[in-house]
């Protein structure tokens, strides 16, 4: 079972659909230390901060080009009452936060911080409403104090809280998780939910909302197609139009039992191959909700929205079970370079997709030190930041030819090659970047890019790798898995330009194509 090479054909004269910049959104839930610790730290911080956000993480993330942050939750959504973080901080009520670690919220961080952070961050803000155990008037009164101008008894509150003109909120969720923490619904009784929230959550001035609706976890179709069905037939003229614009659905990469998730940084060769094999599944799960809702919606008008993905391990030794603290290797990165090849493949149905989280918990961009305030920059903070050039372009079809790259393991065969590519033009000129994992963690792998279609006049290549599959950063050591220049090699071809690129075992290597 050898190759001598991988080839990738990709004709770079055939833009398929646009790869939407949301599919590199993200996740901040009062969990843990993501807001509190991570995002926020107070105006008395001796950390630098603006009006109590903490800037260095701000200028991070900046780096990264966030499209969109999902906030307050999660399952902390439904239990949430945003009127409680609006108004004085020294007069906002406390709460518990049932759902993570039973600790007490001071509502500190409430609407207008949150906005606050998404402009400073330049995001869009994807606020996610309390279905659980809200009302519809608590949520459409939500809608209002953000983005209604002119008078109204929220536009008036806002104004009375410090901010004249309303905001731009594009994406609004409809509760989350309505099948487990949001509410232990049956499909059937949140669908009529959904579109009775929906229904009151309104279009204010020139804000349209996209209204996204709790969707399945992992495979359950029958979720999906109830919600399709609630909404009839979308453009066959026989159902009522605009319930809601996106449907979601929640995937994490889990190899083992959720009772014992494995440990982020200590596990052994066969875990990580069936971690692998877990985020490679992804792939199916976005074909088979999307062909339920090829069945209601063949325009694809709706979008499928995976708003909460990522690994989850075991906590860190020594943390609180309820924080969701763990640590994230390049065994993380490469779980996130598989999912962002499948999303780039079905653009055409995925409009979004948000990680979980980005500070401190789950499958981080940043950790942060809660005694000494240091800033660590995760393997898979560097695997997005690789992939801005992928924002919005037009997706290329990649023919993978690697028959013998695969590998058997327990939990079923793993094509070790994982690569997609996208194409877009500018003033400066037409561009490619391509993406390449090598998922074999014992192998190098030579691969040739064979590029047709367009004349290429110059190639950068970019790699993140360790020496170990289990490398992580760490405030001691911040670059033990850091972005490093990657020699590429043109060499000449039968149908255009051939380039040669070597990767390493457990390596993620970016090239990116000037064009002529």
């Amino acid at each position: 079972m050898t190759t001598a090479s991988a080839r990738l054909v990709i004709d770079l004269d055939l833009p398929g659909p646009r790869i939407s910049r949301h599919l590199y959104g993200h996740f901040a839930e009062h969990l843990g230390r993501c807001i509190y610790g991570g995002f926020w730290v107070g105006e008395e911080s001796e950390i630098p901060n603006v009006r109590g956000i903490r800037l260095d993480v701000v200028e991070a993330l900046r780096e990264l080009r966030i499209p969109n942050l999902r906030w307050p939750g999660g399952c902390f959504a439904d239990e949430y009452h945003w009127r409680d973080g609006i108004g004085p901080r020294d007069q906002r009520p406390r709460m518990v936060n049932t759902n993570w670690g039973d600790v007490v919220e001071d509502n500190s961080f409430g609407t207008h911080e949150f906005m606050e952070l998404c402009e400073l961050l330049g995001a869009d803000p994807y606020v996610n409403g309390n279905v659980g155990s809200g009302a519809v008037r608590e949520m459409s009164e939500w809608v209002e104090y953000l983005t209604r101008g002119g008078e109204s008894p929220m536009a008036s509150l806002r104004r009375a809280n410090g901010r004249d003109e309303p905001w731009r909120v594009p994406f609004w969720g409809i509760g989350n998780e309505a099948w487990g923490c949001g509410g232990n619904m049956r499909a059937e009784a949140y669908a009529d939910l959904a579109r009775q929230y929906a229904t009151f959550l309104r279009d204010h001035g020139d804000n349209r909302l996209y209204r996204v609706a709790a969707g399945a976890s992992d495979d359950d179709y029958r979720w999906t197609e109830t919600m399709m069905k609630s909404v009839g037939c979308v453009g066959c003229g026989d159902g009522p139009k605009d319930i809601f614009q996106g449907l979601s659905f929640h995937y994490y990469t889990i190899p083992g039992p959720w009772e014992d998730k494995g440990d982020a940084t200590r596990f052994t060769l066969d875990d990580y191959y069936a971690t692998m094999v877990k985020a490679r599944h992804v792939e199916e799960l976005i074909r088979g909700h999307a062909a339920v809702m090829d069945v209601y919606d063949p325009a694809k008008t709706i979008g499928l929205v995976l708003d909460e993905w990522g690994t989850w391990w075991n906590v860190e030794e020594g943390t609180n079970p309820g924080f969701l603290y763990q640590q994230n290797t390049l065994r993380d990165a490469l779980v996130a370079s598989v999912h962002f090849d499948a999303f780039h493949r079905h653009a055409d149905r995925l409009t979004m997709a948000n990680i979980a989280q980005t500070v401190n918990v789950l499958q981080a961009m940043i950790l942060t030190d809660a005694d000494s305030g240091a800033l660590v920059l995760t393997p898979s903070y560097h695997v997005f930041r690789m992939n801005v050039g992928h924002h919005d372009a037009a997706s290329l079809r990649v023919h993978v030819d690697a028959p013998s790259w695969v590998r058997p393991v327990a939990a079923g065969n793993l094509d070790l090659v994982s690569a997609s590519a996208s194409t877009r033009s500018s003033a400066d000129g037409d561009t490619a970047l391509v993406s390449i994992s090598n998922l074999d963690a014992e192998r190098a792998l030579p691969v040739l890019l064979d590029l047709r279609g367009r004349v290429v006049s110059g190639a950068r290549a970019r790699i993140l790798t360790a020496d170990s599959i289990d490398a992580h950063n760490t405030a001691a050591a911040p670059d033990a898995v850091v972005v490093r220049d990657h020699p590429v090699l043109f060499e000449p071809g039968p149908f255009g330009t051939e380039l040669r690129v070597d990767l390493p075992p457990h390596s993620y290597v970016t090239v990116e194509l000037d064009m002529t």
